[in-house]
């Protein structure tokens, strides 16, 4: 399965002449391609596809869907991590991003 997710852009750069952002989603963070938001900025919340950032979302609905998907267990499957809830633990025990 191959689900659209919504995660905050922490930081942004370029790679090879592309618009990249570090993106966490909930205790995860990957690296997404911003080029179709380019008015994105650190601190919004943007939905992502196979590795590209498509639309803003709102940080409240973010959340929402965020915690809907790992009730389902879809975080575990979509991530390939063995805990979802682990990685989230450990950043909110550390107080810092935990990159998986």
């Amino acid at each position: 399965m191959c689900l659209a997710i919504p995660g905050q852009v922490k930081n942004i750069f370029e790679a090879d002449g592309i618009r990249m952002g570090r993106v966490n989603f909930g205790g995860i963070v990957k690296d997404v391609c911003l080029a179709y938001l380019p008015d994105i900025t650190v601190g919004d919340y943007t939905i992502v596809h196979v590795g590209f950032a498509i639309s803003r979302v709102d940080e409240e609905a973010a959340h929402r869907t965020l915690e809907s998907f790992r009730e389902l267990g879809l975080l575990d499957e979509e991530f390939g991590v063995e805990s979802y809830e682990a990685a989230t633990q450990q950043e909110d025990e550390a107080g810092n991003e935990v990159p998986r």
